[in-house]
């Protein structure tokens, strides 16, 4: 059985007795698991990860660590590692001696804190700058030396405030993978704030989509992409983002015709749809059709959609339209050559739709079946 780590149970934070920064947020995190944080500016990541650290006052609610209620305990007493997205780098120690600091508070020799230090120091690619001072190097350089005074540390829960957001892209994507393996080597329990998905479903054995000070959703990052709890989520997680639609739902003996707009409507077997999901959109005035660009493709047989523009990556297309007055993003592996104003048509399999409610955005069915 899984040890629980971090235990948060309705926390809330208010600012100023007006501001409902986080709301009633409940989160069960196991002993070595990766969570992520994952949002927008101001969805309240950051105060949840301040809460639990002690650097900001829980209005409301419980905060666990290994089994203790630290929520009214200061910072130094929660036995929790935190790399701080201002760096809070100490400006007259070293970049060895603020990644050391600790290890030195804790009485250990200057031999062994050399030791872990450099192998720290190693895995951040920090070893030339060890004996500069924070304000002689660079923000990337600052934030990474932050990271590794967090990591060397012995804690019951690390937690990482936007640890990589100044590094270039290069060096993000090999740090992701060293610091995934160090974490997951020594069974370290990590909570990670972040806005970047790539980053979050990298690192993450699991993640928390917030919005508003609300969990939207927490689960593997697989769970969200193929079964989102509702639009927010399936809207949110992706690259390049869900095309969603309002449509009008009609059945007639064994179809089902989903109409779009302008005159396009789509015409499936009901039998490619449960009937507890046939049952439920029929009885609603509008629903929200989700599809992800990868799974939008090109047939003979689909409905048109005009061609806004054509972008070649490298490894793929990204072909941007409108069908039905909606704007559609088509990803294809090859190049292709079409262009602004070309009519193409796509087809948009039933296997492939994510249905929602259109009032309450709450999902409905994935790919037929019931949510």
């Amino acid at each position: 059985m899984s040890e629980v780590m971090l235990s948060l149970d309705r926390l809330n934070k208010i600012y100023g007795g007006t501001v409902h920064a986080v709301k009633d947020f409940d989160m069960t995190v196991n002993r070595g698991e990766i969570v992520a944080l994952l949002g927008s500016s101001g969805c309240g990541k950051t105060s949840t990860l301040r809460m639990i650290s002690g650097f900001e006052e829980v209005t409301s609610g419980t905060v666990q660590i290994a089994g203790r209620e630290v929520h009214n305990l200061p910072p130094a007493q929660r036995n929790v590692a935190m790399a701080f997205e201002g760096y809070s780098l100490y400006p007259p120690l070293t970049v060895a001696e603020n990644i050391g600091f600790a290890l030195r508070s804790a009485g250990l020799s200057k031999s062994e804190v050399d030791a872990r230090v450099g192998e720290m120091a190693k895995l951040l690619d920090v070893e030339s700058i060890l004996d500069r001072y924070p304000t002689s190097i660079s923000g990337g350089q600052q934030q990474r030396a932050s990271l590794g005074r967090a990591l060397i540390r012995e804690a019951d829960l690390y937690l990482l405030d936007e640890p990589m957001g100044q590094l270039e892209p290069q060096l993000r994507a090999v740090l992701r993978g060293r610091i995934k393996h160090f974490l997951k080597e020594r069974n370290l329990t990590t909570i990670l704030v972040t806005h970047d998905q790539t980053e979050a479903n990298a690192l993450a054995d699991r993640i928390a989509v917030m919005e508003d000070g609300v969990m939207q959703q927490f689960a593997t990052p697989q769970a969200l992409k193929d079964t989102p709890a509702n639009l927010f989520t399936g809207s949110f997680i992706g690259e390049p983002p869900m095309n969603v639609f309002t449509v009008t739902a009609e059945g007639a003996q064994d179809r089902l015709k989903l109409s779009f707009g302008d005159g396009v409507s789509i015409d499936y077997s009901a039998g490619d749809f449960s009937q507890p999901v046939l049952e439920a959109i029929l009885n609603r005035a509008k629903i929200i059709v989700g599809i992800r660009p990868h799974a939008v493709r090109q047939a003979e047989s689909g409905v048109p959609a005009r061609v806004t523009a054509n972008q070649w990556l490298g490894d793929q297309s990204h072909i941007a339209a409108i069908l039905a007055g909606s704007p559609l993003v088509a990803v294809e592996h090859d190049r292709l050559s079409v262009r602004a104003g070309d009519e193409i048509r796509v087809a948009l399999a039933p296997k492939d739709l994510h249905l929602f409610d259109a009032e309450s955005g709450k999902a409905l069915s994935h790919g037929g079946a019931l949510a």
